[in-house]
């Protein structure tokens, strides 16, 4: 039986649907001008390439991220981290490494470690890790750029001190009243219901988030003259600032991101690095997604404090890439 709310949700989803296909229909002439021939071939070419090479490592770290979050106890994280604040912060991020999947997934699990007695400070730490340091996600970014194992070892290194220090700082000056988590209960949904659940919500919800990713890698490479992109690449501050910038607007999950970011050739190893290392801690999806679980006093303060501490972190990373 579907519910009115559910009824509801999908006849505004074909709504949406349907202004979308009405929209493309007014404007068809004029898009098929802007990307006719040899442009329309390279837009697609880039487009498909991205997904292609991203979505199986999406699928995976999905799939794995929701046994992890159905089958493994909550109690576990309280357990194995040390009882010492300052301690359990590193031990958190450390933590991150064996969470396949990405930041959609370590938002909630971190609400629910604070809510369980975990330290906030670690709870962070361990929020801004696990999408950046797991194993799905360097697999991801060797494979996107295949011979420069420096890079999968500097998005590593960056991610893990960019999560450490701001659970450090947030242990240091963090208040109690900026966190406001809501009000959960457990329906005792069957496991295997809460797996299907997941992986169907968590696939829809980071794919469309890489379908927009590689478009607007495919668009910026055929749009955008090469000349500009040339230019703004070629300026260290400015191309840093520009992927950075970018990283928070595509919102792109971090199994896939890095696909995106070999796509942006005409920048260099530290501003494509930084585009890794700023993603999975501070986007649109996870500004949203962060005001929702922890509140939005807690957003205000803690999303553009990370957002400077990835751009600084991943610069220092960038610098010794060459």
């Amino acid at each position: 039986m579907v519910s009115v709310d559910q009824a509801r949700r999908s006849g505004f989803g074909v709504e949406i649907l349907a202004a979308i296909l009405i929209i493309l229909v007014a404007v068809r002439d004029p898009l098929a001008g802007l990307v006719s021939g040899a442009r329309l071939q390279t837009w697609t070419t880039v487009f498909v390439s991205v997904l292609v090479q991203a979505v199986p490592f999406l699928v995976f770290g999905v799939v794995l991220s929701a046994v992890i979050a159905v089958f493994v106890p909550r109690t576990f994280w309280a357990r194995v981290l040390p009882s010492h604040p300052a301690l359990a912060v590193p031990a958190a991020g450390l933590a991150g490494v064996i969470l396949p999947g990405c930041e959609c997934g370590s938002v909630p699990i971190a609400g629910s470690l604070i809510r369980r007695g975990v330290t906030p400070a670690a709870a962070l730490a361990f929020l801004l890790a696990a999408p950046a340091i797991n194993p799905i996600v360097l697999a991801a970014t060797a494979v996107a750029f295949p011979g420069q194992p420096e890079m999968v070892a500097a998005r590593a290194a960056a991610g893990l001190v960019v999560a450490v220090l701001m659970g450090w700082l947030w242990l240091r000056i963090g208040r109690p009243e900026w966190i406001r988590l809501p009000r959960t209960h457990d329906d005792g949904e069957p496991r295997w219901r809460a797996f299907w659940s997941s992986c169907r919500h968590d696939i829809v919800h980071a794919g469309g988030f890489l379908v927009v990713g590689a478009a607007a890698a495919a668009t910026i490479n055929v749009l955008v003259p090469d000349a500009w992109l040339q230019r703004l690449a070629g300026h260290p501050v400015l191309g840093v600032l520009a992927l950075a910038v970018l990283a928070v607007l595509l919102s792109i999950c971090s199994e896939a991101d890095a696909f995106v970011a070999a796509s942006l050739s005409p920048f260099s190893l530290t501003a494509r690095l930084v585009f890794l290392v700023v993603g999975p801690t501070v986007d649109l999806k996870l500004i949203a997604m962060q005001a929702g679980v922890f509140g939005r006093r807690f957003m205000v303060r803690f999303a553009p404090v990370t957002f400077v501490a990835a751009v600084v972190v991943g610069v220092g990373f960038g610098a010794v890439l060459r």
